[in-house]
């Protein structure tokens, strides 16, 4: 199985249809679009039954982290699918990925001993798994990519369109539906790179009035769709339902 360790920075910015097709433009002669083209991603997010992962994310601590299981296109039960293990400290992403089906990582979360074979890697993502006990299929995001790389740099740039969620049916094998998180036409750019953002890229982003945000799927489908219609009990007795929303501080 691969398995893959990541670090770099990641910036995010929220798009509309006329920066979108901007920054296209632009990009042309100083990055390429990888030969996947256009591709649907998934995205299952597995977190405690009080939501204690996205809980704490959404307050903006220093440290956070999140595991996921993402798929390209709809999975089956022998296609590859991607356990991702990712922290974020001090504005520096470090990811652990490794090379599953998705009967190997049901039963990884079931309580299998391992997944992807011993290795630190696996000793992290099973630590992870038993410092929180029980984790469950919280939400699957789904969103149509175009990844971008600098031929001769380090620089990585992705564009995902319609970025849509769904918190029934958590499978990666059944389809591709959700509610659309943002207005039509718009996309999320990120901006991944492992030192500063070239010069050439910041004059575009400058030049579009493309700005930093703080946007994050998992905790835009828990703000609006997890948090208003669900009845789960926290850890500290109160039941998450609409009117606890007033109990959970959110970034303006």
């Amino acid at each position: 199985m691969a398995i893959t360790v990541m670090k770099r920075y990641e910036m995010k910015y929220i798009l509309d249809a006329v920066q979108t097709e901007y920054l296209r433009e632009k990009l042309e002669g100083h990055m390429k679009a990888d030969a996947y083209g256009l591709t649907s991603i998934a995205s299952l997010y597995y977190d405690t039954p009080d939501y204690r992962l996205i809980r704490a994310s959404i307050e903006k601590p220093v440290f956070k982290e999140k595991i996921r299981l993402r798929s390209y296109g709809i999975a089956t039960d022998e296609s590859p699918v991607y356990l991702e293990l990712k922290r974020k400290a001090y504005g520096i992403v470090y990811k652990r990925r490794v090379q599953a089906t998705v009967p190997e990582a049901e039963d990884f979360f079931a309580g299998a001993d391992s997944i992807g074979g011993d290795g630190q890697i696996n000793r992290e993502i099973t630590t992870f798994r038993d410092y929180y006990r029980e984790l469950v299929p919280s939400c699957l995001m789904i969103y149509d990519r175009t990844a971008y790389y600098e031929p001769d740099g380090d620089l990585r740039l992705t564009i995902d369109e319609a970025p849509r969620c769904r918190v029934e049916d958590l499978t990666l094998k059944k389809s591709m539906k959700g509610i659309p998180l943002l207005p039509e036409g718009s996309t999320i750019l990120e901006i991944k790179v492992q030192a500063a953002v070239p010069l050439w890229l910041t004059s575009i982003l400058s030049e579009g009035q493309i700005y930093k945000s703080s946007f994050s799927k998992y905790g835009e489908a828990y703000r609006r769709i997890i948090l208003p219609g669900s009845k789960r009990i926290t850890h500290s007795g109160i039941r998450m339902n609409e009117p606890a929303a007033q109990l959970i501080r959110f970034p303006a």
